[in-house]
């Protein structure tokens, strides 16, 4: 489980394509190339990993049977060579039921989901986003998954705002349906939001984690890092798409240098 009293770090691991892609390089070689990215994370002191299917492009609304089902392979290899690391799933673009299955079939510990309090609209995927946060309360239900957290996106990136409300608005909802942590993320991936919209999504609910999704790097973590609960980081840490230990390594060092 995530302790957000102890503001972990949450890295992004992009998986290979999966099953069903024209790139799918094969399951073995997927799991061979996240596992050495997750060395590398674990070397550094990162908490935990986030795994992503973010090569399987064009991205899809709902995952196909054939992503579900490698994703659980990959996740639940992953779990059995680090098994007392914390590891997270998510499907993009909008399917955080799959990412609910997959994360109980692999023994995860949270699930992230871009949408789910607020109406959202990505005009290439159709217009308005599906959400539904009390069917997605159920279904943790049904498949006994209670114990997986839910980290969930608040006004997420790339999309457009379909109602009239603010982060501190947005921020009380998500608790009020359960998320364990909300997540406040810039406009595009690599943008950090700005201080003051941390600390206002921080006031509509004092009691749920706050965490930031996007753009946390070695430059601004001494002005946003004091006012979070935790973070996502995906390209900061990366070169190529793959985790590069000269970028993890200093990151994490200055994370440690600010919780002290």
């Amino acid at each position: 489980m995530l302790n957000f009293k102890e503001k972990p770090i949450v890295a992004v691991i992009y998986l290979r394509p999966l099953l069903g892609y024209p790139d799918h390089p094969g399951l073995d070689a997927v799991i061979e190339m996240a596992i050495e990215d997750l060395n590398i994370l674990k070397k550094c002191g990162v908490d935990a990993a986030l795994l992503e299917n973010e090569h399987d492009r064009p991205y899809t609304l709902k995952a196909s049977k054939e992503v579900i089902a490698s994703m659980a392979v990959v996740g639940h290899a992953l779990k059995r060579e680090a098994p007392e690391y914390c590891l997270g799933s998510e499907f993009l673009i909008n399917d955080p039921e799959a990412s609910l299955a997959v994360a109980k079939a692999s023994q995860h510990q949270f699930i992230r989901t871009d949408y789910f309090v607020d109406r959202m609209s990505r005009e290439e995927y159709g217009g308005e986003i599906e959400i539904d946060p009390k069917g997605l309360i159920a279904y943790r239900d049904k498949i006994q998954a209670q114990n997986i957290q839910l980290l969930t996106d608040i006004q997420v990136k790339y999309a457009t705002l379909l109602e009239q409300k603010s982060l501190a608005q947005s921020a009380k909802e998500a608790f009020e349906h359960q998320s364990s942590a909300a997540v406040v993320s810039g406009k595009i991936t690599g943008v950090a939001p700005e201080q003051s919209e941390i600390i206002e999504a921080k006031s509509g609910a004092p009691e749920l984690p706050i965490l930031i999704g996007s753009g946390l790097n070695r430059k601004n973590i001494p002005e946003l890092f004091p006012h979070l609960d935790g973070a996502i980081v995906g390209s900061a840490l990366m070169s190529n798409t793959r985790m590069d230990y000269e970028k993890v390594a200093p990151f994490m060092d200055l994370i440690r240098k600010y919780r002290n």
